[in-house]
C-alpha cells in the first residue's frame, strides 16, 4: 500500500493505531496540533520552512515543496532503532524503521516548504511521524551546497516504548527481512532508501550492506523461497 498524502490526511494511521490496541499514547488532535505550533515557533513567519529527510521522506515525502538539496547534519545518524508492530511489522513479527540518533553525521535532503503552504503540508507531516511521539521535533544545523542552513526535523524519541536502542546488524536484518504490515515489507523502507540515497549521489556503505543482507536473509526464509 502507498502511504499517499490523502491517505494521510484522512487519519488512516490514527484509525490503525487505535484499532490495533496499541497501550502506548497516542497524541489527541490538540496534542498534535500544540506539538506543530511548538516547533513553528522558533520559525520566521512568512519564510520557507526547510525540512531535513533521512529516511523513507526522502523517496515518499507525500507534501508539496518548492524544491530540495542534499544536506549533511552532524551529531546525528539515521539508524534503525524503532520497532513498528502496524506499519511494516505485526506485534507478532515487528519490524523496524529510522530514528536519528545521537552520535556521528548523516547526509539527506532538505525540502523547502512555501509559507503559504507550511499549515497544510506540515499537518501531512505531523499526521505521519507524530502519532505515538515516537520523535521529537527538533532544529538542526544543516550543510547544504548553497550554505548552512538551520531546518527543522525528527529525532528518534528515547523515551518511548518502541525505541529499539543500539541492535546489532544481525537482529537489524532478522527483523527487517521477515516483518511486513499494511503498507508493506520492512525490507522495502530500507532498499527503497539505500536505492534513493545512490541516486542522490550520497553514500552510505552502512544501508547498502543492510540490503545486500536483507537480500540473502530473506532467500532463505521458507515463504520466500
Amino acid at each position: 500500500m502507498a502511504l499517499t498524502r490523502e491517505l494521510i490526511r484522512s487519519g488512516w494511521i490514527q484509525q490503525l493505531v487505535a484499532s490495533s490496541g496499541y497501550l502506548g499514547h497516542m497524541l489527541s488532535e490538540d496534542e498534535l496540533r500544540q506539538s506543530m505550533a511548538q516547533a513553528m515557533a522558533a520559525h520566521p513567519p512568512g519564510e520557507a520552512l526547510p525540512l531535513f529527510a533521512y529516511g523513507s521522506l526522502i523517496w515518499n515525502p507525500a507534501f508539496i515543496y518548492q524544491h530540495r538539496e542534499v544536506a549533511r547534519v552532524h551529531g546525528y545518524h539515521r539508524r534503525f532503532c524503532l520497532w513498528t508492530h502496524l506499519g511494516r511489522g505485526t506485534p507478532e513479527c515487528p519490524g523496524l524503521v529510522l530514528g536519528l540518533d545521537t552520535g556521528g553525521s548523516c547526509s539527506g535532503l532538505v525540502y523547502w516548504i512555501a509559507a503559504a503552504d507550511i499549515a497544510s503540508e506540515l499537518e501531512i507531516v505531523w499526521r505521519r511521524e507524530m502519532v505515538t511521539g515516537a520523535y521529537r521535533p527538533c532544529w538542526v544545523m544543516t550543510r547544504t551546497a548553497s550554505g548552512p542552513r538551520r531546518a527543522l526535523t525528527f529525532l528518534i524519541n528515547h523515551a518511548h516504548d518502541r525505541y529499539a536502542g543500539r541492535l546489532s546488524d544481525e537482529a537489524i536484518v532478522a527483523s527487517i527481512a521477515s516483518a511486513s504490515g499494511p503498507i508493506g515489507p520492512c525490507a522495502d523502507d530500507l532498499c527503497n532508501t539505500a536505492a534513493h540515497l545512490d541516486q542522490l549521489g550520497i553514500a552510505d556503505p552502512s544501508l547498502r550492506r543492510l540490503c545486500r543482507a536483507v537480500r540473502v536473509a530473506q532467500a532463505s526464509l521458507p515463504e520466500l523461497a
